[in-house]
């Protein structure tokens, strides 16, 4: 399992960063509850607000405010496209089991990504990504690999057309893949879990209708020989779940909801029991959104503490992110139903993208990805990735390092502004936007995929995967490993596989 391949040696702890005045995070005690249970832990205000304490108020301009433990190392410029030139790349998962462990199969690693042909302007991807794959052979260092990671790309996923069969109003402007998760299972058959999205906009770019994002899966099987890897099937899709309105916002709750990202695991406390975790919002129309003092969280007599009145008079009632839960109802897992959600973040983030599990020494850790134009009015902290331990997959999750939930950030300086990827802020540090998008991988590896590097007046766009990098847990700590790699800069598009499938269908 995941669970035990996660650190290898001895873990650094964050050390204690001295804080800025500010108000104390919320108690959490990671205790856990039956995954079907009514509670949901709060990512609040009081732990967010920790993360802006982090910061150093003196850092000068395109300086990094944030401790170096929690921070990406600096990605050059000068980085490697591991297409070769045919298509931009972002989001991108591996081929897993139950247990988040990655696999290569008869020699192969094999990863899914999200591409869209470079034709397009960079930032016009996302309305029209398609789910790609590429393959490498297995069990070469990184140091002994290509620069740029030595992929080769195999094509599109499903064929023209398979993905949009779901939709009932068959009227969409565009129709699009987003990110999830693949499964490998007997035989070389994967369960490709994705979101399945369709856009009904009108030539200005304004809505017909609101957007219609599905959790979906697709079967099909992997093939390889000494030349490649191919797949056949992926020629139809099950729609398994659409956003609620009861736990998860719809479209008619909010036109800008989030619905996306499914993540399946086993949990180890249930054996045989199959859940997803996905991205969404708290279930409440946008305009009449409000959060109480347990969003807030802030501790009796806390002088630093805002008033519900305040924060719901802010505008920080327009992010409500949560992250959800579902279990399956059959082997074939084809039927699912909802849960409550694991985690809420109301009046804290707008986004709780990729989220998924890791388990170590019989802790849960729920990891997930935020931008900072995503927070909420009063929170600020960098693109990157945040987490959460817990005794179980449902829990009273304690943010980690001294109760932010920052794990792993970009170079940023909160002093400043961020800007866009598209146009930096002028004070900001280059890294600022360099990645996003993390998976956390076995052994404490973290991928992602390139946006922008460089300050206002010299930056680069990315199109390609990161070098990755390494992080150590440690109970409710968690450090960069700056030893890995070069500096803590590992091989550019690195995701290698844990485990081997011979010919023969035996693990290795």
């Amino acid at each position: 399992m995941l669970a035990g391949a996660l650190v290898a040696g001895a873990p650094a702890a964050v050390a204690e960063t001295e804080l800025q005045p500010g108000p104390e995070p919320t108690i959490h005690t990671q205790e856990a509850y039956d995954p079907e249970s009514d509670f949901t832990a709060k990512w609040t205000r009081a732990d967010a607000r920790q993360i802006k304490r982090l910061s150093d108020p003196d850092a000068g301009s395109r300086e990094n405010s944030m401790p170096a433990a929690l921070t990406m190392p600096t990605v050059p410029q000068d980085f490697p496209d591991m297409s070769n030139g045919e298509v931009w790349v972002w989001d991108t998962w591996p081929l897993t089991d139950e247990d988040g462990n990655q696999y290569s199969v008869n020699g192969w690693e094999v990863i899914f990504s999200l591409v869209a042909d470079r034709s397009l302007d960079f930032d016009e991807r996302h309305h029209y990504a398609k789910i790609g794959y590429f393959y490498r052979p297995a069990g070469v260092p990184f140091e002994e690999r290509p620069e740029n990671g030595g992929w080769t790309y195999g094509g599109l996923v499903f064929d023209e057309g398979v993905t949009g069969q779901i939709f009932e109003d068959q009227s969409f402007s565009h129709q699009t893949q987003w990110s999830g998760s693949a499964r490998i299972f007997k035989g070389g058959e994967i369960k490709l879990f994705f979101t399945d999205v369709a856009f009904y906009r009108n030539p200005d770019g304004s809505n017909i209708k609101p957007y219609d994002p599905r959790i979906a899966l697709s079967v099909g099987k992997l093939h390889s020989n000494k030349h490649g890897v191919s797949f056949t099937g992926f020629d139809t899709v099950h729609d398994l779940l659409q956003a609620d309105g009861t736990y998860y916002q719809t479209g008619e709750q909010n036109e800008f909801f989030n619905f996306r990202d499914p993540f399946t695991f086993e949990d180890p406390d249930n054996p045989g029991e199959t859940y997803m975790v996905f991205e969404g919002n708290t279930a409440m129309p946008r305009e009449e959104a409000y959060c109480t003092e347990e969003d807030l969280g802030y501790r009796d007599g806390d002088p630093y503490a805002e008033t519900v009145d305040e924060v719901n008079a802010s505008g920080a009632t327009y992010q409500i992110a949560n992250v959800g839960l579902a279990k399956a109802k059959n082997t074939e897992l084809t039927e699912w139903e909802f849960l409550p959600p694991v985690l809420s973040a109301n009046c804290v983030t707008d986004q709780t993208e990729r989220p998924q599990y890791v388990f170590k020494d019989g802790k849960a850790y729920l990891f997930t990805i935020s931008h900072r134009g995503t927070y909420a009015a009063g929170i600020d902290g960098p693109e990157g990735v945040y987490a959460f331990v817990g005794d179980g997959i449902r829990s009273d999750f304690q943010p980690l390092n001294q109760g932010s939930g920052l794990a792993l950030g970009n170079p940023t300086n909160l002093n400043f502004a961020g800007g866009q990827p598209f146009a930096p802020d002028y004070n900001q540090h280059p890294g600022h936007f360099q990645a996003y998008s993390h998976y956390v991988m076995p052994g404490g590896l973290v991928q992602s995929f390139i946006d922008t590097i460089g300050t206002h007046d010299d930056f680069v766009r990315g199109g390609t995967l990161a070098p990755t990098v390494k992080i150590d847990l440690d109970g409710a700590s968690s450090a960069v490993d700056y030893s890995y790699g070069d500096g803590g800069l590992g091989g550019w598009a690195d995701i290698p596989a844990n485990i081997a499938v011979n010919p023969g269908g035996k693990v290795q």
